[in-house]
This record gives C-alpha cells, sequence and structure tokens, in this order.
C-alpha cells in the first residue's frame, strides 16, 4: 500500500521533505529556485522529481502530478522583522508566503503545512499574513491550527524554534494534534559531534566533548546576497566560545591529531564546526550529502529544516489524515 503524497516548495537541502517522507510520505514534486540545493535533492534522491524554478513562475497546470495530492508542505525563506523590512529581499519572502497560500487553491491538497520563523504563529507583527491565510484558508474549506515548535525536543542538537502553519481540508481529515516531544533530555553538540571530532585522532577530542555539554544555539543560513559562513548573529558565538568554538567561520576540515585546543589564546586557539558538522547539528543523516562551495553548502543547511522535526510533523499529520472520512 502506497502512503500519502507530497508536494513540497522551496525545498532546499530536503530537511522537510525528508523527514516527511521518513513519516510514510511520498514525494510526487519538489521544487527550489537555487541550483546547488536542487543538485543536493537530485545526489541524495534521484528518484525524486525535482524541478529547478521559482514558486512565483510554478504554474501546476503544467505539472499534473501536482494535482490531488495529500500534503502541500513549504519550509520558506524566513521572512524578516519589522527592523529589516526595508530590504529588497523581505517583500520576496513574503510574496513567497502568500504564493504557498494561492498554491492551494490550484491543487487542493488534503492537508498543508507552512513552516517560517516562530513569530509567524503568534507575534503581532505578522497578523497581516495569518488574516490574510485565515481568510483563503478557511473560503477553501480547511481548519488550521498555528503552532511553534522547538528542534531540541526532537533530538535535533540545537535550540531551534520555528512557527508552522497546519491547515486540514475539513471534510476529509480528522484532527490534527501537534506532535509531542520525542526526547526527555536534549541532545548536546558534544553528543552529537563527539565521534566526529575524533575521528582523525585529534588528542583534545573527549575533552572538547566534555565541554560542548548543551545544545547548539540556531544555525543561520543567511542570505545569498549577504556575507561568508559563519554560525550565526553575536549571541550565539559568544555561546559558542564557552564550547570552545571559533564561530566566526565554518571549518574546512575536522581538527588532526596536532591541533592544540586552546581557547584561552583567542579564535586560533578555537576549534571550528566544519558543514558536515553543521548538517549533523541541523538533524541530517551523515549520508545525507550537501552539494556546492563551502558558503553555499553552508547556506543551505542553515536554512533547513531540521529532518527529525518533518518527520515528527508528518507522523502527526499521517494520523490526521488516515482519521478522515
Amino acid at each position: 500500500m502506497s502512503g500519502p503524497t507530497l508536494v513540497d516548495v522551496c525545498s532546499g537541502a530536503g530537511g522537510l521533505a525528508l523527514g516527511l517522507e521518513q513519516a510514510g510520505f511520498e514525494p510526487r514534486l519538489l521544487l527550489d529556485n537555487d541550483e546547488g540545493a536542487v543538485t543536493t535533492l537530485q545526489t541524495n534522491r534521484p528518484q525524486w522529481n525535482v524541478l529547478h524554478t521559482d514558486l512565483l513562475d510554478f504554474d501546476p497546470a503544467e505539472h499534473p502530478v501536482s494535482h490531488d495530492v495529500d500534503l502541500l508542505s513549504a519550509g520558506l525563506p524566513r521572512v524578516r522583522s519589522s527592523a529589516t523590512v526595508e530590504r529588497a529581499d523581505s517583500q520576496m519572502e513574503e510574496r513567497l508566503l502568500k504564493a504557498a497560500i494561492y498554491l492551494v487553491h490550484a491543487i487542493r491538497p488534503r492537508a498543508v503545512i507552512i513552516e517560517n520563523v516562530p513569530g509567524l504563529a503568534h507575534s503581532d507583527e505578522y497578523q497581516e499574513f495569518r488574516e490574510f491565510a485565515r481568510a483563503e484558508l478557511a473560503h477553501l474549506g480547511y481548519k488550521f491550527t498555528w503552532l511553534v515548535v522547538n528542534a531540541v525536543d526532537f533530538g535535533v542538537p540545537q535550540n531551534r524554534k520555528q512557527g508552522v502553519l497546519v491547515a486540514m481540508k475539513r471534510d476529509q481529515t480528522g484532527v490534527f494534534c501537534p506532535p509531542a516531544p520525542t526526547v526527555q533530555e536534549p541532545t548536546t553538540v558534544g553528543m552529537a559531534l563527539g565521534g566526529s571530532m575524533a575521528s582523525r585522532g585529534w588528542k583534545d577530542a573527549a575533552r572538547w566533548t566534555a565541554q560542548a555539554d548543551r545544545p547548539a544555539p540556531t544555525l543561520v543560513g543567511g542570505s545569498r546576497n549577504r556575507g561568508g559562513a559563519d554560525l550565526g548573529p553575536t549571541g550565539a558565538k559568544n555561546t559558542w566560545a564557552t564550547m570552545g568554538v571559533n564561530a566566526h567561520t565554518v571549518g574546512d576540515a575536522i581538527p588532526g591529531p596536532d591541533f592544540d585546543w586552546n581557547p584561552a589564546t583567542g579564535r586560533d586557539g578555537m576549534v571550528k564546526i566544519t558543514v558536515e558538522q553543521a548538517a549533523l547539528l541541523q538533524g541530517f543523516p551523515e549520508t545525507w550529502e550537501i552539494t556546492g562551495r563551502k558558503t553555499a553548502r553552508y547556506r543551505q543547511v542553515g536554512q533547513a529544516t531540521p529532518p527529525p522535526v518533518g518527520r515528527a510533523l508528518g507522523h502527526a499529520l499521517v494520523a490526521a489524515l488516515n482519521g478522515g472520512g
């Protein structure tokens, strides 16, 4: 028996789609406008139907496979706070949010999930979008829920809150119940990366693992028109420094046996996180290959939905879909 089907837009490195696949969904169509992300998707899942196109240019009439699916999922570029609304790309991010809602008109899935900043679920700044979504979805016969999830509650070694809109067809689905945490204790950075740090014989790996005794702060990918790769804003960098990590850059390689870890001497005495390690902190499996150059690869990782979050939401969606008439 085949599983429920999905269309995933703004797929990025595939974190949300991968998690939904792990929960039993069968991706019918994925799309993204970033060539590197499309290559990542095709590299890891050659059987997936992946389009290199912008959501704003996507016409489902040209892709009948997108019709009559169970789920439309969207891990959209982050809408910005009022402090950055004058940026040119902030308007694009808001247009993508509305485009995802308009896409519901065209393909009429049984369920919809849109993931973005936590404030989208409750902040006054996003009240206009919530009202827009409510009016459009209610008109189409959907009941909907806003919730905030934290990746750390689902085994991801990172404090990462996400705002999620879940909408379900009133006459075809049961009740959606938000996923309960899947772990009782958080996974720390050391627990997630200890084996990786020791893999080249680094003599201080065990000592570093013991000091990296908390979840990571939120990884931030940034946008294509801004700077190089680092692990986030000043507050996040300071938290990383307490774990002996230089968060001002992303490493090229795991430390070898001769690296002298001495954070007291400054950044040069701190270890750096590689793109592959950042992917582990985002909950990707070790086998998931992120393609492209370093900064572009890190951007894919930082912008992704952690797969364990997608999996937990997916299981909750499957339960609601199966509860329908």
